[in-house]
């Protein structure tokens, strides 16, 4: 995702983009990237810094803020080290001035797509908050009661919501390559449904016949 009111400047990278095989979507200012990256999800997001509507600090910040760990590179013609510093507080994982090469934001973005953000340290999704500092889970701001298995596994969920997540990934991820039978599963899902949905109006985690398990809201009669 790029986010850049620039528009010759958006074209010029979204092309180079295409021309390294890498997929770009484009917003010209603020509030429309940032309503694109909570519903979509990317490899990684070029944001600039100043932006109509919403500039790139309150955007980075707030995509923080939701617990959403896309890796940020932001763009800015600003070289001072405050601004460097305000960007790196707001959420941004890397840091790229204007006037720049193709070639280094390409080595930048490709080595950002490889993993997510370590700048999150929360996790929000619908009335359900994870701290991911203090590994504990609240919703509707009640603490939760969950083991370390149950909090594992609502990590992978919210990390992945809305999208499912297939039974053989939440098995790799909680427990590795020493995986019990898929009854132990099994009853931490249902021990997490307790914790979490039990005494909710809106039940969140979800099974999604034939791909999985997600956390989303309950989808109302059609």
């Amino acid at each position: 995702m790029l986010v850049e009111d620039d528009i010759d400047l958006a074209s010029a990278i979204v092309d180079y983009l295409a021309l390294e095989g890498i997929e770009c979507d484009h917003a010209p200012n603020g509030l429309s990237g940032f309503n694109l990256i909570r519903r979509n999800r990317y490899d990684a997001v070029i944001l600039d810094l100043n932006l109509p509507i919403m500039n790139g600090l309150e955007v980075s910040a707030q995509l923080r803020a939701q617990g959403i760990d896309v890796p940020i590179l932001m763009l800015t013609a600003k070289d001072t080290l405050n601004d460097k510093l305000a960007g790196f507080s707001a959420g941004a994982d890397d840091y790229l001035v204007k006037p720049f090469a193709m070639e280094e934001l390409i080595v930048r973005v490709q080595a950002l797509s490889k993993r997510r953000s370590g700048q999150v340290n929360k996790l929000i999704v619908c009335d359900l908050e994870f701290d991911l500092e203090q590994k504990k889970a609240r919703r509707q701001g009640t603490p939760l009661k969950l083991s370390p298995t149950g909090l594992k596994i609502l990590e992978v969920l919210m990390r992945e919501s809305p999208q499912p997540v297939s039974r053989k990934r939440l098995m790799q991820a909680v427990w590795g390559d020493e995986q019990p039978d898929s009854n132990s599963l099994k009853v931490q899902l249902f021990n997490l449904r307790k914790a979490v949905d039990g005494e909710a109006r809106s039940k969140l985690i979800q099974t999604v016949a034939g791909q999985g398990f997600a956390l989303r809201q309950e989808e109302g009669p059609a």
